[in-house]
């Protein structure tokens, strides 16, 4: 009896032993495909950095140069406003005779246009002429829309832009 139950074993033995060389196999076999999928993850994850990176920076160039678009678009605008902005001029002499003072001055006038519209009314100025003297001079030197009108202490900003 003693034989049967061994070969009884041995027949058990001989029949689990595959079983547990095909578990142990598998087993093997997962753990590796597992470390295989986590070195693709990583890999890809790696990837996926360096493309978010990527579109960051390509993002931020993108921000930068429409900001810089904007900022053309916004000059070329005001360029062009301030070239449609004109001043229109007049002048004529005036004498005015008492019985003992004969006084001659000139009246400056003038006024702001955009294309056609008026945007002030007439600014006039009086002017007394000194004998001898030059108008064309007097007027430049008394217009109130000139670069040179406006006061020196605005950096030159908005009298470089009349200029």
């Amino acid at each position: 009896m003693n034989q049967t139950r061994d070969n009884s074993m041995d027949a058990a033995l001989w029949m689990l032993l595959p079983m547990f060389t095909a578990a142990g196999s598998g087993l093997l076999a997962f753990f590796i495909m597992q470390a295989r999928q986590d070195v693709a993850v990583s890999k890809e994850r790696e990837a996926l950095v360096e493309a978010r990176a990527l579109l960051g920076c390509q993002q931020k160039q993108t921000e930068d140069r429409v900001k810089a678009a904007e900022e053309e678009v916004r000059r070329k605008a005001l360029d062009d406003f301030l070239a449609d902005i004109r001043v229109e001029e007049r002048h004529y002499s005036r004498e005015s005779k008492s019985l003992f003072l004969n006084r001659k001055s000139m009246v400056l006038q003038e006024r702001l246009f955009f294309r056609n519209i008026p945007l002030s009314n007439w600014v006039e100025h009086e002017l007394v002429v000194e004998e001898g003297g030059d108008l064309r001079n007097l007027a430049k030197a008394a217009s109130a829309f000139t670069a040179r009108a406006l006061p020196e202490n605005s950096n030159g900003g908005v009298a470089r832009l009349l200029k």
